[in-house]
């Protein structure tokens, strides 16, 4: 299998590039550049100059902030075949996070200025751009309606479920998380205490597995249940 062959068998596994047109998927293939990077090399940092669209093939990068105090605020961790960096694709601004290699990982990086003379000359694309970036401030409007809304343990198992469908971005649920449980606290806001003891409940249920560095779900239809608005009264 060439190399062009095993990006797209990758990148065909989200829903966003499956349904891009073909003259598009092909284009940004023609387009792309592979980039690895090590365990925490850091990609781009808040208000670092746009510099393209990219891709995860394999590995995660941690989004977030550290504040000047030193506390750091976990966005999210964006993993294969999810995209990032299209905000700067629209605005033109500067980075509005941190993006960092969690470990050893495979970028497919789209460079803004080839993106923006594609886009140039075929204009009615941006629309296919809109969809991602709308994709994600759907989840964004979701996660903050869970923030203010939902009991502690509500919202560990939505964001289980989310991870686990890629925010979206995949057909098929992902049973095997690569996510301790210090990272999914960081992502609530919640204590580690706490996410530690919801976690260790949804175990002792059969829910969940959980390992050193991972999150295994066992039972959907537990994680579902808890997620639910009926859910929310479990604390």
């Amino acid at each position: 299998m060439n190399t062009d062959s095993a990006w797209r068998d990758t990148l065909l596994q989200g829903h966003w590039f499956k349904h891009l047109p073909p003259f598009l998927q092909d284009s940004l293939l023609d387009l792309a550049r592979l980039r690895e990077l090590a365990p925490g090399q850091l990609l781009f940092q808040r208000g670092d100059a746009p510099c393209g669209l990219y891709a995860v093939l394999d590995g995660a990068m941690r989004v977030g902030a550290v504040s000047l105090e030193g506390k750091e605020a976990l966005l999210t961790l964006v993993q294969a075949p999810q995209w990032f960096g299209e905000i700067s694709l629209f605005d033109g601004q500067p980075r509005t996070h941190d993006a960092q290699a969690e470990g050893a990982t495979r970028l497919l990086w789209i460079p803004q200025a080839h993106l923006l003379a594609l886009l140039a000359q075929h204009p009615g694309h941006w629309r296919d751009f809109a969809l991602l970036m709308s994709q994600k401030l759907r989840q964004l409007f979701v996660t903050l309606e869970q923030q203010s809304l939902l009991a502690a343990a509500p919202r560990v198992a939505h964001r289980l479920l989310q991870m686990a469908a890629g925010y979206g971005e995949v057909d098929a649920s992902r049973r095997l998380l690569q996510l301790s449980q210090e990272q999914l606290a960081l992502m609530l806001s919640l204590s580690r205490q706490t996410t530690n003891q919801i976690l260790k409940s949804l175990q002792q249920e059969g829910a969940l597995r959980l390992g050193y560095g991972e999150i295994e779900i066992l039972d959907l239809a537990r994680l579902q249940a808890l997620a639910s608005p009926a859910g929310t009264a479990i604390r």
